[in-house]
């Protein structure tokens, strides 16, 4: 029974890491290492946000989709989840919550980068 329970825990464990791994990769593009979400699209901080919450809502959630976190999703390394206001959860890296930009068309576009001087890529270390 031990046995059992043991590896019924080992597989939840690697259900709840495997979503946090399916939400983002990491990708090469014009030669510097960035992350991106599961399709190939660029991720974006917004420096109008404080660490563990999001400032982006309504027009800017629109324009700028957070990276959704699904139910039971935890935790890994420097990935974390952040509750926003609207009841969803969704991704941050080093505490900042990370989006996606409605005008990035295909994997490696990256014509979030500055946009307003508050949107940046999130560069893989």
């Amino acid at each position: 029974m031990k046995t059992i329970t043991a590896g019924l825990a080992a597989l939840l464990l690697s259900t709840a890491a495997s979503f946090a791994a399916d939400a983002w990769k990491e990708a090469e593009v014009n030669g510097a290492k960035i992350y991106t979400d599961a399709n190939g699209m660029t991720l974006y901080t917004y420096d109008k946000d404080e660490k563990g919450k999001s400032n982006c809502y309504d027009k800017c959630a629109t324009n700028w989709p957070p990276l959704k976190a699904e139910a039971g999703a935890k935790a890994d390394d420097e990935w974390s989840v952040v509750d926003r206001t609207d009841g969803t959860k969704m991704w941050a890296y080093d505490g900042k919550p990370v989006y996606t930009f409605i005008k990035d068309k295909k994997p490696g576009d990256v014509t979030g980068d500055g946009v307003g001087e508050v949107w940046h890529i999130v560069k893989a270390d």
